[in-house]
Formats: structure tokens, sequence, C-alpha cells
């Protein structure tokens, strides 16, 4: 899949914006200032990092276990939490926008319910 498929798909996700807090690398795909993808394309690496819950981040990582790794630059108590995806590894494409629907649906769920209605009112 593409790097431009994938940003503009996360982009169209309501209230999603892109910043870069650390740099030209990685790019930062953000809902109400809190990251739900992070996308990395130099010439050396191509994947991303998507927000998940345990339980779904457990399931992509056992369906593709040469693809999908804990999200490998956090400290070991988020990792659960976040799932890096190696892009130049066989992973469907309708799998990778279901990692990057349910990162979204992750992060806004996680929201106080002001921010939620703040939210469907763009």
């Amino acid at each position: 899949m593409k790097y431009q498929d994938i940003i503009h798909y996360a982009l169209n996700k309501r209230g999603a914006y892109e910043t870069y807090p650390f740099g030209p690398v990685p790019i930062c795909v953000k809902v109400c200032n809190r990251i739900f993808l992070q996308g990395y394309w130099t010439d050396k690496k191509k994947m991303m990092t998507v927000k998940c819950d345990m339980m779904t981040g457990d399931f992509y990582r056992n369906l593709f276990p040469e693809a999908v790794v804990r999200g490998y630059h956090c400290p070991p108590v988020q990792q659960p939490y976040w799932n890096t995806v190696y892009l130049e590894k066989d992973v469907p494409d309708h799998e990778i926008y279901n990692m990057i629907d349910h990162a979204y649906e992750v992060v806004v769920n996680k929201l106080s319910l002001k921010k939620r209605i703040e939210l469907e009112r763009q």
C-alpha cells in the first residue's frame, strides 16, 4: 500500500489532521490532539504504528506475526496498546484500513463526552 493512500485515508476521518511533533519523521495523524497513527516512510523503512486496544493488538500480531509487532518505539508499558505494521510485508490493504479505523475509534472513545460532541459537530 502506498504512503499517500494510508495518510489520505487517515486524514479523511472526522477531525483528523497531520502534525510533526518529533521532526520530519514520523508523520503523526491526530484527532483532538491525540495520536492514532504514526507513519514512517524513509528509504530504509516503510511502516506505520497505530493505536489499539490490548485484545485487538494481540489479534493482529497473531494474524500477521511477520508484519505486525508491538509498538517498536514505545516503552514496555505502552507496547500492548500500539502496533507497528511493516508495510513491505504481506498485509492485505483492507486489514490496514481496518487497523486505521480501529486506531481512530480507540482514541475517540477515550475522549471526554464534551470532546466527542464537539468532534461530531465538525
